[in-house]
């Protein structure tokens, strides 16, 4: 009697790979084209990118707005005020944003968002070397759907020229993301002409969305 052949024992699924964790010196997308990709971060001396926690939250709140699912921002025209990293505006594109430009002061900066643009080819995205708050205030009245804030923390001077060129480049339905050491309430933001929409606290970082008090209040 011929003997059965023995099969063999079904192999356990290969155990999945654990995502290699965030190190200091890197910022990731969240989501959009470029989801997962990993850009190089320069060691300056108050450079602080977003953390992903509120990266997340902010662009799941952005994109609740826009209305358009999957987290998308499509033709939304966006300005990065304090660029740093470009974390935050390199998110924007990713997301289908329109237009994204990302102002920053200081050369080694600059160089690496250049960089960073040419390995994402992303086209969308405008890099200029100057004042954050002159370009805001260059910029067209109500062309904006969302304008970054995340100067240094120190820079406590900035903080009041920033938000009064934000509120006047929104366009209708518009907001204003305010990245700050402290909590900024409604009393403060009337003097811009802005309130507060979504706010949250993830260690030494307050963040705010912000949008025009008109709108609030309508």
């Amino acid at each position: 009697m011929p003997q059965k052949k023995a099969t063999a024992a079904p192999r356990p699924p290969a155990a999945k790979r654990p995502a290699r964790p965030v190190r200091p010196n890197e910022v990731r997308i969240i989501g959009g084209q470029w989801k997962r990709t990993r850009l190089a971060v320069a060691d300056k001396p108050g450079l602080r990118p977003t953390p992903d926690r509120v990266r997340e939250t902010l662009f799941n709140w952005l994109a609740s707005l826009a209305g358009a699912g999957g987290g998308e921002l499509p033709g939304w025209h966006c300005l990065d005020a304090f660029a740093g990293t470009g974390a935050l505006g390199l998110e924007a594109a990713s997301r289908g944003a329109a237009n994204v430009l990302l102002c920053e002061q200081d050369a080694g900066l600059i160089a690496q968002l250049q960089a960073a643009k040419t390995k994402l080819s992303a086209e969308a995205v405008r890099i200029d070397r100057g004042n954050g708050v002159t370009a805001l205030e260059r910029t067209t009245a109500g062309s904006l759907h969302a304008v970054f804030l995340d100067p240094p923390f120190e820079s406590v001077a900035l903080y009041e020229p920033a938000l009064r060129a934000a509120a006047r480049a929104l366009r209708p339905g518009g907001v204003v993301y305010l990245e700050a050491p402290r909590q900024w309430n409604d009393e403060e933001l009337a003097a811009f002409g802005l309130a507060s929409f979504r706010y949250l606290k993830a260690g030494a970082v307050h963040a705010h969305l912000l949008r025009l008090a008109s709108e609030a209040t309508a």
